[in-house]
């Protein structure tokens, strides 16, 4: 059932259906939003289509994210900062009209994402070998600011996962998601001044573009961390959006290799998220127990547009098995589990 797309092509057909339906490694088909058909007006599809880069880094003592978003009807831009020793985690957002000043690229290779508001400017510059993320926001947390300047390296041996995936018969979900892209420069936030070197901090990206149901679920589990013999993992699982039956984006990644995952169960208690989560696959090559200590939960509710999402921080143990049979213990690897809900 794991469809691997291997040509390039277009996304959309000229009747907005997707061309190719599965994963690769790397983006092979070209996104095309002007064919989306999922009504006769071309304003109406523009309100529907749902665009985003989120960026993601993990270091042993905290996490931090920027994240800039079209959701048709409203942009979305929002920081936040998660502090492992404090169990403390601070989060801002702004919000702009019919996705005001939120102009995503096309291609998650190529183009720049500069957003300046009140207070606030948020840049994604793509360079040839690496990403810059640039963050300034005021008043960010009790009177003081936060600011970022880091270089996020992606090396052409580092591979991903991308998703070409039907929702029903003419909305669909393409998304790319890259693991353990080290990362180096400084994140500020009032006094504190925090240093990171690409030996301890690791970035995800997950680049989403697609028309969704108007109410939809999905869970996300990821990590990007090392193993104990100094090599990466990054760990990448979810389920609950779209026609799955083509290809899931359950994988995980030695060194920036991946090894393809078939079926990944989500088991956790939706009553208290912080019980244990575990994730056994059907194909053997995965089987770990994830334990939360801290608890995020974000809620927006603006008429149309409602979201919930409870993703939880913690550590990983357990094992993988490569495609060449290696069998590697995981042990205290830090990363996240979420469940998310939305209206939108």
């Amino acid at each position: 059932m794991q469809n691997e797309i291997t040509t390039n092509d277009d996304l959309l057909d000229d009747r907005g259906r997707l061309k190719e339906r599965g994963f690769s490694k790397k983006p092979l088909l070209n996104y095309n939003p002007e064919k989306i058909a999922v009504y006769p007006f071309k304003t109406l599809n523009r309100l529907r289509l749902k665009e985003w880069d989120y960026y993601g880094i993990t270091t042993s003592d905290f996490f931090f994210s920027a994240t800039v978003s079209n959701l048709g009807y409203a942009g979305m831009v929002f920081i936040y900062y998660v502090d492992f020793h404090d169990q403390t985690c601070v989060e801002r957002s702004i919000i702009t009209p019919w996705g005001k000043d939120c102009i995503l690229p096309r291609s998650s290779e190529s183009g720049n994402i500069e957003f300046k508001g009140e207070g606030v400017r948020v840049s994604f510059l793509r360079r040839s070998d690496h990403r810059e993320i640039m963050v300034a926001w005021k008043d960010f947390y009790q009177g003081s600011e936060i600011t970022a300047d880091l270089t996020v390296h992606q090396p052409d041996r580092i591979e991903s996962i991308v998703m070409s995936t039907p929702i029903g018969r003419k909305r669909f979900y393409y998304n790319q998601k890259i693991n353990c892209m080290p990362t180096e420069g400084t994140i500020r936030l009032g006094k504190r001044v925090y240093t990171l070197d690409r030996k301890s901090a690791l970035t995800t990206l997950d680049w989403g573009r697609g028309v969704w149901e108007y109410s939809s679920y999905w869970n996300w589990a990821s990590a990007s961390g090392f193993l104990r013999d100094g090599r990466s993992i990054g760990l990448n699982l979810g389920t609950g959006f779209g026609d799955l039956s083509h290809a899931t984006e359950n994988c995980f990644f030695i060194n920036g290799k991946m090894t393809k995952l078939d079926r990944v169960e989500f088991l956790y208690d939706s009553s208290n998220y912080m019980r244990q989560w575990f994730f056994p696959s059907n194909d053997g090559k995965l089987n770990l127990t994830f334990t939360p200590f801290l608890e995020r939960v974000a809620r927006s509710n603006l008429l149309v547009i409602r979201s919930e999402v409870h993703q939880m921080f913690g550590r990983y143990d357990g094992y993988v098995v490569t495609d060449a049979k290696e069998k590697i213990a995981v042990k205290g690897l830090v990363g996240w589990a979420e469940e998310h809900h939305a209206r939108w």
